[in-house]
């Protein structure tokens, strides 16, 4: 085993060119379609294992599938801040202007996931007839904060990341609604 090697292959997973258009779009789209196949498994999962899941309304599904899905990205925004701020030298000495090519790639991805997150509130919201306008703004707000990062290629990452951190609660509220049915 050679620690050398294995450090290059995992930074080589965020060696990419950030500045073209093309990289920043396929990794959005690269969390959006991640992000709606742990949704669509969480349905396929849930619907072959779970009892209560088959007895659920159409709209409890969705909330459920999308429990898990948020309980998932929770997990991934938290390793991202928490390595932002405590780890990374590079984010300790300029929080302001600083960026890493881990930084980028996660900013993406957590926009992809934004993204999957408004088109299900939205169309779940057309659908079912309802609208919650204060949950509304907040899923506008998050996504269009990573737009912003993602359209502004010289701003920094360090507050997105802080930003990403406010769903360290997310995976314990997901598995006590999900237990509460």
């Amino acid at each position: 085993m050679n620690l050398a090697n294995d450090g290059a292959t995992f930074s080589a997973i965020y060696d990419w060119n950030y500045v073209l258009w093309e990289v920043r779009l396929k990794l959005l789209a690269a969390g959006f379609f991640s992000y709606l196949g742990v949704f669509l498994i969480a349905h396929w999962l849930s619907s072959w294992i779970s009892a209560t899941y088959c007895t659920l309304s159409t709209k409890q599904k969705i909330f459920w599938n999308m429990n898990i899905t948020r309980g998932l990205f929770a997990v991934q925004s938290c390793g991202a801040g928490l390595w932002a701020l405590l780890i990374d030298p590079v984010f300790q000495v300029d929080q302001v202007y600083s960026q890493q090519k881990w930084s980028w790639f996660h900013c993406l991805i957590a926009a992809g996931y934004f993204l999957l997150e408004n088109i299900v509130f939205n169309v779940s919201n057309i659908v079912f007839r309802v609208f919650d306008v204060f949950e509304g703004v907040h899923h506008l707000f998050a996504f269009g904060g990573l737009l912003g990062l993602i359209i502004n290629i010289k701003s920094g990452h360090y507050l997105p990341l802080m930003g990403l951190l406010l769903e360290m609660n997310t995976p314990s509220y997901c598995i006590s609604s999900i237990l509460a049915r």
